[in-house]
């Protein structure tokens, strides 16, 4: 969430840098500077107010003690007469605040300068891309090869919960335990504190993050108890942190998590939704950092650097996109996406998204850092996908059939125990 003071300075540069998102924010940009100054106006009435309350309550209790009983009464008289504006104005001021917290919520981060204006995911711009070749023959789809050597069991799942509840079997359960495992173990040896979050967490958590209310219906509720399904563990980790001020000298601060994760991928159809491409759930192995916000962008880097080498180690043909203004998330100021290469398919998925999020995360979360006695300031706040597990496993798995079998990345034999799938 954007801060106000932050808007009123920078009005104009706001303005333009959210035009890159494709949609002209200027007016309710306007609405939260009058609806701020009227905040201010009308809280500076009611501590006025309440502090003539406050004197003519001494003054009051004075008189009684000295006996002046008379006096008190008509002290007290005055007092009736202004509690009704008092509450007047404290019903405006919380009415003005409800207003002004909507108007906010409703802004998304504001781009950084690095990001393109763009329409769709067509602008978003490629920074790298490995070597592999290209290939008219016709490959089998994931879907296929797995039914054929039974790893993975989509049907089975339809019967249990619904489609996008795969059900994982034998050497495919395997494979996405070695892969989690791996995943992990790369992390924590790049300096990453390995915690198990809850896959539960309640409207306060979900708001801090920005999943709430925009992303309100992609996310599967317990009505019951007010708690949402985590759609990533971005969530609960980063919630670790909320309405907390840490010392600079603390950071930084890694940490990454294993968890199941749920979407309801409202309105997703048609092919793209095939096997493994679009699940409502999914394992995911979860970066996340706290930063001093001169390092954010630096760190930023060391992310995309360490999901590019995961990527490398899997041996799988992928790229890295910037995304543009119009595919750039709600709460992101920067984003890079990691795609591999489908052969089966022929087509690229997207399995990782490394994001800087700069202070928006954290004005919501009232995550501040303590410079000095008297300093502090809004943190940075990062994440990535290290990495999203379901295409990861449909590249491996379309990539590396061959007539002895699946064959399995040389980084992950010491974890799965096998070299094949056949």
């Amino acid at each position: 969430m954007l801060q106000v003071d932050f808007i009123k300075e920078n009005f104009s540069k706001v303005i333009d840098s959210l035009k890159k998102r494709n949609k002209d924010y200027s007016s309710d940009l306007k609405k939260i500077i009058d609806f701020n100054e009227n905040r201010k106006k009308q809280q500076t009435k009611l501590d006025a107010l309440l502090s003539e309350v406050n004197n003519l309550s001494k003054q009051i209790g004075k008189l009684f003690k000295n006996g002046e009983v008379e006096e008190a009464n008509e002290l007290k008289k005055s007092v009736e007469k202004i509690k009704p504006e008092v509450k007047l104005l404290q019903d405006l001021l919380n009415s003005n605040n409800e207003d002004l917290q909507e108007l906010l919520c409703s802004i998304p981060n504001i781009p950084n300068e690095l990001v393109k204006k763009g329409t769709s995911e067509e602008d978003n711009e490629i920074v790298f891309e490995s070597t592999f070749k290209l290939s008219d023959e016709k490959l089998k789809e994931h879907w296929g090869i797995c039914e054929e050597y039974n790893i993975i069991d989509f049907e089975l799942g339809n019967k249990v919960t619904g489609s996008g509840f795969p059900v994982y079997k034998g050497k495919g359960a395997a494979l996405q335990r070695a892969l989690i495992n791996y995943f992990l173990d790369k992390n924590t040896s790049s300096g990453y504190t390995e915690v198990q979050p809850p896959i539960l967490v309640n409207e306060n958590s979900a708001f801090a993050t920005g999943q709430l209310p925009d992303k309100e219906g992609q996310m599967y509720h317990i009505s019951n108890d007010n708690l949402y399904l985590i759609p990533t563990a971005e969530v609960p980790i980063t919630n670790f942190y909320r309405d907390s001020i840490i010392n600079s000298s603390d950071l930084p601060i890694k940490l990454t998590g294993y968890t199941p994760c749920f979407r309801r991928e409202a309105g997703s159809y048609g092919k793209d939704v095939r096997g493994l491409n679009r699940l409502h759930q999914f394992d995911k192995v979860e970066i996340v950092r706290i930063e001093k916000p001169e390092d954010s962008y630096k760190v930023l880097d060391e992310m995309v650097e360490h999901v590019k080498n995961i990527l490398e180690e899997l041996e799988l043909p992928f790229r890295i996109l910037r995304l543009c203004g119009g595919d750039l998330g709600f709460t992101s100021a920067l984003t890079y996406d990691f795609e591999v290469y489908s052969k089966g398919q022929k087509k690229w998925l997207e399995v990782s998204s490394v994001s800087n999020f700069e202070t928006y995360q954290s004005n919501r979360l009232k995550l501040r850092l303590r410079i000095n006695e008297k300093e502090k300031k809004l943190a940075h706040t990062l994440n990535g996908s290290a990495l999203a597990l379901p295409r990861i496993v449909a590249a491996i798995i379309e990539n590396n059939n061959s007539p002895e079998g699946i064959k399995i990345p040389k980084i992950l034999h010491k974890y799965t125990g096998f070299k094949f799938i056949s």
